[in-house]
Formats: structure tokens, C-alpha cells, sequence
């Protein structure tokens, strides 16, 4: 791929609005986890890039998986949260059911 300096990356718009695009697609059900995977595989992907050829877009491929990777952390937090609480409520109507015999 040949690119001139002046340039954006297009991998790295991707990484971004896909970035950004991810939490409205848990909402609308495209698939957040998915847009979350795409903006992190084209972020890596756009930086790659950028270091060989020069053309500009660091940052947003930046912003992109920067972005990412918080909304996967807080949504293994999440999944973490509703377990445990899943967990609780099963012990406590076992603990509750046993307790009365």
C-alpha cells in the first residue's frame, strides 16, 4: 500500500468510530463485543501501519484502542458483578431452603 504523508490511516478511522460505535451497538443489538474486537484488531492493525509508512492517524488508532479496552474491562466488571450476584441469591434461597426443615 503505497500512501503519501498528508494522508489518514483508514484502519485507523475504523478502530475509532467502531470504538465509539460499540456501546450503542450493545443497545441496539449488533453486537457490541463484536465492534469492540474489530476496533482493537484495526487499531493494532492502523498502528502497524502508521510506523511503516508515515501517514498520520496515531492518535485516533490510539483513542480507538484506548476506548476499547476500557469498555471491555468495564464490561468484564460487569459480567464479574452480575455472576457474584447470581451466586449470592443461589446460596441464599439454598442457604434459606435448607434452613427451614
Amino acid at each position: 500500500m503505497v500512501a503519501t504523508q498528508g494522508q489518514t490511516n483508514t484502519l485507523a478511522v475504523i478502530s475509532l468510530v467502531s470504538a465509539l460505535g460499540a456501546p450503542l451497538g450493545h443497545l441496539i443489538g449488533v453486537g457490541g463485543i463484536t465492534l469492540i474486537i474489530v476496533s482493537i484488531v484495526t487499531g493494532h492493525m492502523a498502528r502497524a501501519e502508521i510506523r511503516k509508512t508515515g501517514e498520520r492517524g496515531a492518535g485516533l488508532a490510539l483513542a480507538g484502542l484506548i476506548i476499547s479496552y476500557v469498555h471491555l474491562a468495564v464490561i468484564a466488571v460487569v459480567l464479574i458483578f452480575f455472576f457474584g450476584l447470581i451466586l449470592a441469591l443461589v446460596a441464599g434461597i439454598f442457604g434459606a431452603a435448607s434452613g427451614s426443615h
